[in-house]
């Protein structure tokens, strides 16, 4: 059962107990007594079964008085993956919940998100979301920020400090006529995504990465989803934004983009439709859209706690 990675490597910690993964063939693996062995630079180096432990510790050069011993009930599992969080948006979480989508962004979000070009009050809020995050199991998330660039690079600080895996995107919107002071014009948010994107990638962290995020296409016009587009592309970047999370919202897209058959196929024509896009929501994309989503090989993240609270509507998971 033995699976090394390398035998020459420095291993920091041994575990001893029970296992739950998934694998390409089997979805829920169940490794038993199993012997896991991490480097120093927080690599599994090898697992092998716990009967195997005197043979391990020899190859490996570990004292058997070094392994961790898991209780009965406990066990290991892999780091939960969140898709889709707007980082902001913990400062109110489990309130506002008495709207619906346009009118609870325009009464709610829009006006906090507005505060975190104050860097003291993003630095406390996303310092918060990032440790709950964590000590809920998930060690790898898509954030959204706000508009700011500089709290924005703060957010992908604070994960790289704290040792989480993220994709972090400063938001970008040219289109805001409900809450006009927060909003960019079209050159503002790109060259500012520019900046963005430069100065993380400059960080050179290992484990934090920009992502390109137009908010969602109510609040981008054309052009600046095009631009978006073209930077995704020419920086080989991730992009995430919002699609079809309700019905007036639908509406509206149809009345902003009248030369687009559907919600997908505008960002499709801007380029925002690739296999490292992720799309939150998509609860009422037809038939058509699925299959442009399918040849693209863009994904969709389900968020079933937001679209109920919001009463925005269900994605068919199965069908998609």
């Amino acid at each position: 059962m033995a699976k090394f990675n390398r035998t020459n490597t420095e291993i920091a910690h041994v575990y001893r107990g029970t296992f739950i993964h998934s694998t390409q063939q089997t979805a829920v693996q169940i490794l038993e007594d199993a012997l896991l062995g991490v480097d120093t630079e927080g690599k599994i180096a090898f697992i092998g079964k716990g009967t195997e432990q005197d043979r391990l510790s020899q190859t490996f050069e570990f004292n058997l008085s070094e392994i961790t011993q898991l209780a009965q009930h406990e066990f290991f599992m892999p780091g939960l993956v969140d898709t889709h969080i707007h980082a902001s948006q913990y400062s109110y979480a489990g309130t506002a919940l008495d709207m619906p989508l346009l009118q609870w962004l325009n009464t709610y979000t829009f006006p906090v998100e507005s505060r975190f070009k104050d860097l003291e009050f993003a630095n406390r809020v996303y310092t918060k979301v990032v440790k709950r995050t964590l000590r809920n199991g998930t060690t790898t998330a898509c954030y959204f920020a706000t508009i700011h660039t500089d709290a924005s690079l703060l957010l992908g600080q604070i994960a790289n400090d704290f040792g989480q895996r993220a994709l972090v995107g400063k938001v970008c919107m040219d289109r805001n006529n409900s809450v006009k002071h927060y909003k960019e014009t079209n050159q503002e948010s790109q060259e500012e995504t520019c900046r963005f994107i430069s100065e993380l990638l400059n960080k050179k962290y290992p484990l934090v990465k920009p992502v390109v995020t137009p908010r969602f296409a109510p609040s981008c016009t054309g052009a600046l989803l095009g631009q978006l587009g073209a930077i995704a592309k020419n920086n080989n970047l991730h992009i995430q934004s919002h699609i079809s999370e309700n019905v007036e919202e639908v509406k509206l897209v149809k009345e902003l983009f009248p030369e687009s058959e559907s919600y997908t196929d505008v960002y499709h024509k801007y380029n925002l439709l690739t296999d490292k896009t992720v799309m939150a929501h998509g609860c009422h994309l037809s038939d058509e859209e699925l299959d442009l989503f399918r040849q693209t090989g863009a994904s969709l993240s389900h968020c079933p706690n937001s679209n109920i609270s919001l009463c925005s509507g269900v994605l068919n998971v199965a069908k998609s």
